[in-house]
């Protein structure tokens, strides 16, 4: 890969940086980016996350949201309350895959994964859809935890961070668009 297609990588590749956001927050800003675009006008495509609303912790339903469709996609397992171990059911993943693989094949102005998780930190979850469109210079928006954020930026090549600030990432959609394409 030549040193521009690199740099074009990076412009057009971002991840939120949840850091100190109460929980839930950085799904709901997602959201309303995804809105905001496509009141803009701009095709919009992939996932965002809701959770049970009521639920203490961790014990609520994890939903996936398809921005465009508004399917939804269950990818947590009813572990029950006393759990400790991850909840996030790699099944329900997988199903939800289709939507980042069907937005790789329909090129939109912008792409949203709900985020570069534990899951993807330990080369799975959608880590092949990612790389995919990220390799296509898709403009990629996600969000990522500070434990996760060696591994994204491993993953990533270093893409550009943005704090949790529509205005910052309202900006950087600008920037991704106006950048030229991979070739």
């Amino acid at each position: 890969m030549s040193s521009d297609s690199q740099d074009v990588f990076a412009v057009r590749s971002a991840a939120i940086l949840d850091e100190g956001l109460q929980r839930g927050q950085a799904d709901a800003l997602l959201a309303g980016i995804a809105c905001a675009q496509r009141r803009a006008g701009r095709q919009v495509r992939g996932l965002v996350m809701i959770r049970t609303e009521g639920a203490v912790g961790c014990a609520g339903d994890m939903v996936l949201i398809d921005v465009h469709t508004l399917d939804e996609y269950l990818v947590s397992q009813p572990l029950g309350r006393g759990a400790a171990g991850c909840r996030a059911d790699p099944q329900g993943f997988a199903r939800a895959s289709q939507v980042l693989r069907d937005a790789a094949l329909q090129a939109p102005d912008l792409v949203i994964c709900n985020r570069f998780g534990g899951l993807e930190a330990e080369g799975a979850g959608f880590t092949q859809e990612l790389l995919t469109l990220m390799a296509a210079g898709l403009p990629l928006l996600t969000v990522v935890a500070p434990q996760h954020l060696a591994a994204w930026e491993r993953f990533s090549g270093g893409t550009t961070m943005l704090a949790a600030d529509a205005q910052a990432i309202e900006g950087w959609i600008e920037q991704a668009l106006a950048a030229p394409e991979a070739s």
